[in-house]
């Protein structure tokens, strides 16, 4: 439990001589001979609230909409709230005493700056002083408030006031310090290095790939796995999927999009309660009451988020609801455990998003930051130079958390129009910024390595066939891209899906040795959900559609073409290997909820099966509503679908034809002449539920939106990778950490095919099957005798003879295997039988 108690207050002050430093600072900037970018970039750097190591906290806001004169500077101010009940920031709700001050800040355009004393940080220990301005508004006498999006700590959301955190007292006693001192060691010029590439990479996203659905649960179980390898013991399955990499890469950890119908200022997460303070509770028994003190419900963050709807504000700080404590330290608590790993450090890459914001960002961000609306809400104004650094000042206080590298999402995203070509362009120099910006931790300065996902010319037409995923690769040398295997629209499901890939397969063998390569993603796995099921399916893969899906997206023939082969910088997603369902989920949309479930009707049809519906503990939110069936679900979310898109979106039709065709069969009207053809009538009409009379027949626009968020909490619950443990077979992971373990000794194979290697395919229409040979590289310090591989991995159809020698013109007798897909038996060498999926590596021998 983390402790706030505290009996009497310490008045919080403004300390006038170190404010008027502060300014003098700020005006110094002001008035240097920087550019107006560079100048933003210093100013941005204060900005926000600082606990420094005398006790001081200075903090600094940029307001451009109360850059006016119109605005009385007495009419702006801080409000800070300091707790001082015991408050636990694993209780789901808790009423909590807190001592309000009001404390002017000193103006000089359109930024504000303050240093104050009193002020309590917050700390691995207890959580510190809450702030945020406000002023009030002239033309509608109305107080508004303005919160810190450049925060450290936002334990309880982005319309919750901001925590005052000791971010360098963190730093002080972080883990893993020796790690940052070995690394400094490292750097054999003055030049700052870039952290040097892993050769792996785990994909995570938190709350579904945690025992526990926190961070912490991740820390405890790599805690656990190390201990087990030190001590030499068996590793579960399970276990097994979560090593063998040197790096993981989590989703989004930055603060998504919250109940929208809910929140606002003041409310959601962080209730203000002024009118009881003559109620006492338990938390706050003791606490001497003074002027100023109120009492504010707090509710533990329970949003839940595939990760991508993000809205900028406060991105510097990390998304309270994967954090079991709501600390800071237990973040940096992973990070050091990684670090520390007993067989060598595995390093931590964030997935950032700065290119596009949901639309929750115009009630929480100033003007200056947004261009207006797009396909995922708005784009973010990167060519205002503030706004620019601000980005830029987010990724680094991000970055000084600990983490290795910057996976940044969208770089297509980062467009503007050109007035000088009349064209709209991508804004390359802001990506190389982005590639440039210093992590500082424990005296240690590093550049992170880079990962872009670029697909430009993307949304555009054909991106897909056009895209050559290496437009920042050519500008940032060190830095990585998405390949286009990994990049999007996967569908391995398919019939001769590998086949009509076998172009870009080419271009990863010849320049794909900065390309992140792979087969599942968030992204694809997704996709997979997507794909119409009647489609020619490779029923090689499976007697169902989630057989298919799972054995598509953890495919021994893929894994062995990857690793054991393939250039680039491999990447795998926990829920494939884990073989879980995944999809795009969020709790939160009230607005668009109905419309994104809908939309995620194929889950039902690739991610779930009778069986796993019937298990007591699945879809408890939707058979409460009377879905005791799979079928039914199904059956309804087409109807639901179909609807959806006859009617444009009109939820109050929808809703009508609902209760039009789930009503009782007395009191069902007759189906009128221009609705027969209607396909939500006839996939409503099916449907055959006891008691939907009672139930479904209610469903008017609010019990949609229930439903909405029933079925993605049901959902996301199923996805959590731990409830499919028992399911995993423990030849497979074996044989995919082999491999990983394989590709870990062998990292010269992340380099493009040279002259001497071949790659080669065959396709007759029935069968493909991919074969090559590889050789390490001559250079310095390689043995006389380079390694060389040859692999053949059957990648879809009927099976096939394999002749390797005679393919590749090989003599087995030099030759070993040196991992074989599971279930392969190879008797011969020269001649043996492959089926989809299946794969050999084989390793030459000398002597």
């Amino acid at each position: 439990m983390v402790t706030t108690a505290k009996p009497k207050s310490t008045p919080i002050t403004r300390v006038e001589d170190e404010t008027q430093k502060l300014i003098q600072w700020a005006e110094d900037i002001h008035n240097s001979d920087l550019t107006v970018f560079q100048k933003a970039q210093a100013i941005a750097t204060r900005l926000g609230a600082h606990y420094r190591p005398d006790g001081l906290t200075e903090i600094g806001f940029w307001a451009p909409e109360l850059g006016a004169d119109m605005i009385q500077p007495k009419n702006i101010y801080l409000e800070f709230l300091t707790p001082k009940g015991k408050i636990d920031p694993k209780t789901p709700v808790q009423k909590v005493t807190f001592h309000r001050e009001y404390v002017q800040l000193e103006k000089r355009g359109e930024l504000f700056w303050g240093v104050y004393s009193g002020i309590r940080p917050g700390n691995k220990d207890q959580l510190g002083t809450f702030y945020w301005m406000h002023y009030l508004d002239p033309n509608t006498n109305e107080i508004r408030t303005i919160g810190d999006f450049l925060a450290y700590s936002l334990p309880y959301g982005v319309y919750a006031p901001a925590e005052v955190y000791d971010f360098q007292g963190m730093q002080n006693n972080r883990g893993d310090r020796d790690y940052f001192s070995r690394w400094k060691t490292e750097g054999e010029t003055d030049e700052i290095p870039r952290v040097h590439p892993p050769k792996n990479i785990l994909q995570l996203h938190v709350n579904t790939a945690s025992p526990n659905g926190y961070l912490s649960g991740l820390t405890e179980l790599y805690k656990r796995i190390g201990e087990k390898l030190v001590k030499n013991e068996e590793l579960t399955p399970a276990e097994q999927n979560y090593i063998g990499y040197d790096s993981v890469q989590l989703l989004p950890v930055e603060p998504t999009v919250e109940y929208r119908a809910e929140h606002e200022f003041g409310q959601g997460f962080f209730i203000f309660n002024e009118d009881d303070m003559d109620e006492m509770d338990p938390e706050t028994e003791g606490v001497e009451y003074e002027e100023g003190d109120l009492k504010i419900t707090l509710k533990k963050p329970d949003t839940q988020n595939w990760g991508y709807d993000i809205v900028i504000f406060g991105s510097s700080a990390t998304d309270p609801s994967v954090l079991e404590t709501l600390r800071i330290e237990e973040l940096v608590d992973f990070i050091a455990t990684l670090h520390n790993f007993p067989t060598g450090p595995i390093q931590v890459v964030y997935d950032v998003v700065y290119g596009h914001a949901d639309n929750q960002a115009i009630d929480l961000l100033n003007g200056r930051f947004l261009k207006g609306p797009n396909m995922y809400g708005q784009d973010v104004n990167h060519q205002n130079p503030v706004v620019r650094a601000v980005l830029l000042e987010m990724q680094r206080r991000k970055a000084e958390t600990g983490i290795d590298g910057i996976r940044v999402d969208g770089a297509q995203d980062f467009k503007f129009f050109n007035p000088m070509s009349g064209r709209v362009e991508y804004d390359d120099a802001y990506l190389a910024d982005i590639a440039h910006v210093v992590q500082t931790v424990g005296g240690c300065q590093r550049y992170p390595f880079m990962i872009f996902e670029d697909g430009r010319p993307w949304p555009a037409e054909g991106w897909e066939e056009i895209s050559t995923y290496r437009d920042v690769i050519e500008f940032v040398p060190p830095a990585f891209q998405w390949g286009p295997l990994i990049f999007a629209h996967n569908t391995p499901t398919l019939r001769q899906f590998w086949d009509k890939k076998w172009k870009r397969v080419c271009e990863v063998m010849q320049v794909g040795a900065h390309w992140i390569t792979g087969c599942g993603n968030h992204d694809t796995l997704r996709r997979g959900t997507q794909v119409d099921p009647e489609l020619p399916i490779n029923w090689n893969l499976g007697k169902t559609y989630v057989e298919v899906l799972n054995n598509a997206y953890d495919n021994p023939a893929i894994a062995m073409m990857v690793y054991g082969f393939s250039p680039g910088l491999p990447m795998d997603f926990i829920n494939c290997t884990m073989r879980s369902p995944w999809g795009f989920l969020r709790n939160t949309d009230d607005r668009y909820g109905v419309k994104v479930v809908a939309e995620e009707a194929g889950f039902l049809d690739w991610q779930v099966e009778p069986a796993m519906y019937a298990e007591t503990d699945a879809f408890p939110r939707l058979k409460k509503m009377g879905f005791g069936k799979l079928a039914e679900l199904r059956q309804f979310m087409r109807g639901l679908y179909d609807a959806i898109e006859e009617t444009d979106y009109d939820l109050e039709e929808v809703a009508r034809l609902c209760q039009r065709y789930l009503g009782a069969e007395s009191e069902k009207p007759e189906v009128k002449e221009e609705t027969k053809t209607r396909k939500s009538a006839s996939n409503l009409q099916k449907l055959n539920v006891p008691g939907k009379s009672q139930v479904l027949a209610e469903l008017d626009v609010g019990r949609l939106k229930d439903f909405a968020r029933a079925f993605m909490e049901d959902a996301h619950d199923l996805c959590n990778v731990w409830n499919h443990e028992a399911a995993l077979n423990p030849e497979q992971t074996a044989y995919n950490l082999a491999l990983r373990q394989f590709r870990q000794q062998n990292d010269w194979l992340m380099e493009n095919l040279s002259g001497m290697d071949r790659f080669n395919r065959i396709s007759d229409g029935d069968r493909t099957v991919f074969y090559g040979l590889r050789t390490q590289p001559q250079e310095e310090g390689v043995p006389e005798n380079p390694v060389q591989v040859a692999m053949v991995s059957h990648m879809g159809g009927d099976p096939v003879t394999v002749t390797l020698g005679d393919w590749l013109q090989l003599d087995l007798d030099e030759w070993r295997v040196a991992i074989a897909s599971p279930g392969l038996e190879i008797p011969d060498l020269k001649a043996f039988e492959l089926s989809d999926s299946q794969g050999l590596l084989l390793r030459r021998v000398v002597g």
